[in-house]
């Protein structure tokens, strides 16, 4: 079982950079999230679904019906309660961890649901709520000076152009 979040001493984090690196869903997808006040920086491999979402709340792209984080996003707010912040938590074997965690319009906490952290972030970017990561994470996961390690004989990757997503096949 992964850790509360109120457990941990958590590090504020952002998107860095998003790498689209084939319009496929059986090929790897990569985030790039970094430090808000630092240097240190980690790669999440993520799929096809999960990233052309996070392109499309970065790229501000409507869709004619609610995709699924969408829907999710628009349960939360019509129950009552807000994402008040996204926390990776842990990561064992190579496989991370999240904790989404939503307030009442008190601000109150009423609820800490697990995630994957791909899922996770999409809602949070769509709900523009703050991420964070486990300072134990981080210093698991990080590479040195904010730079954006690609996995080994992937550096020729080009990253995604800055363009509107395609729909996916669904």
């Amino acid at each position: 079982m992964s850790p509360e979040p109120h457990d941990l001493a958590m590090v504020p984090i952002e998107l860095g950079r998003l790498v689209l690196r084939d319009h496929s869903v059986s090929a790897p997808q990569y985030i790039y999230l970094r430090e808000v006040d630092g240097n240190r920086s980690f790669p999440i491999i993520i799929g096809y679904p999960e990233a052309v979402e996070i392109q499309r709340v970065v790229t501000n792209a409507e869709t004619e019906r609610p995709m699924t984080h969408a829907l999710m996003h628009d349960a939360i707010t019509q129950l009552g309660a807000k994402l008040a912040y996204v926390d990776i938590v842990d990561v064992r074997q190579n496989t991370f961890y999240a904790k989404l965690v939503l307030h009442n319009e008190a601000g109150e906490e009423v609820a800490v649901l697990d995630g994957r952290p791909s899922d996770s972030i999409a809602l949070a970017l769509r709900a523009k709520c703050p991420l964070r990561v486990a300072e134990s994470v981080l210093d698991t996961v990080r590479t040195d000076d904010a730079k954006d390690a690609m996995p080994p004989g992937e550096e020729e990757e080009p990253p995604a152009p800055d363009t509107k997503p395609e729909a996916p096949d669904f």
